[in-house]
């Protein structure tokens, strides 16, 4: 639930650097994006974050967190997050997501995308769909609302409009959320993805946050594979995960891994973005 802990404030200067390393991210995502295809493997899509991140002069935050082994966390169908990148051969129809992040002077970014490689066997798309839908509501009902609950509010109201409009019938994940981000990867407040009585601390300026639903085809129940790492679904169903890192200004909302600061993706959800650039 929203825990009590002291909450990370950045500055402006802050939350420019933090800027600096969402765009790091999103270079990661674009490159990720173009390499993906049949018949790679997992552990090449790695390598290629890992060029990313070091022509940009970044780190990843992954990589030694806990001993976790790889640059990004790559998952695959039924593998909900913190996949470990290796052999796996990704094939045509399989439903990968991609969770990256970068450290750039010491503060963080951190992504997340899924896609569908090639053809669409498994109906994984609309899948994808609803759960990048979903974080985009989160994301526009940041700058909207007064207090962090909003962000699970959104997100069942997304997944409920999906299941009466024929989209399809989805499950959130819940033992996986969204956090703050700052100078440490996983920070206070959480942020939950489902709607509580509790509506959260207030959303005031300054705050940094990861927003990040998790969506299932199946049941919402996981388990965690003998790397302790690897988090599956525990019916087998597909899953799909969206993130983004955006920051609280005096007079809006900035996308921090979005190039264009989610102008696009947010223009008609009401939220205002503003940037400190």
């Amino acid at each position: 639930m929203f825990g009590r802990e002291r909450i990370e404030y950045k500055s402006p200067d802050q939350i420019r650097t933090m800027r600096r390393a969402g765009l790091v991210v999103a270079d990661i995502h674009a490159a990720l994006r173009a390499a993906v295809t049949p018949g790679t493997t997992t552990a090449e899509l790695d390598a290629v974050a890992a060029d990313v991140l070091a022509e940009a002069g970044a780190t990843s935050n992954f990589l030694g967190y806990h001993g976790y082994p790889a640059h990004v966390c790559i998952s695959v169908n039924e593998e909900i997050v913190h996949g470990i990148p290796g052999e796996r051969v990704i094939a045509a129809g399989d439903l990968v997501s991609f969770d990256c992040g970068a450290v750039v002077d010491g503060w963080h970014g951190d992504a997340a995308f899924s896609v569908v490689v090639g053809r669409d066997d498994a109906g994984s798309q609309a899948l994808a769909d609803v759960a990048e839908d979903a974080m985009w509501a989160a994301i526009a009902a940041l700058g909207r609302g007064e207090r962090l609950g909003v962000v699970g509010d959104a997100v069942e109201t997304v997944v409920e409009r999906a299941a009466q409009t024929g989209r399809g019938t989805f499950a959130i994940v819940r033992e996986y959320v969204g956090h703050g981000i700052g100078t440490a990867m996983h920070q206070p407040p959480e942020v939950l993805n489902y709607r509580t009585r509790e509506k959260g601390p207030r959303l005031r300026p300054g705050m940094c946050l990861a927003v990040e639903p998790m969506l299932v085809a199946g049941s919402p129940q996981s388990r965690v594979l003998d790397d302790d790492w690897t988090v599956v679904t525990a019916d087998g169903s597909r899953a799909a995960h969206f993130e983004h890192t955006v920051a609280l200004l005096e007079d809006g909302i900035w996308v921090l891994t979005a190039p264009d600061g989610g102008a696009g993706p947010l223009a008609g959800r009401g939220a205002v973005v503003a940037a400190l650039d």
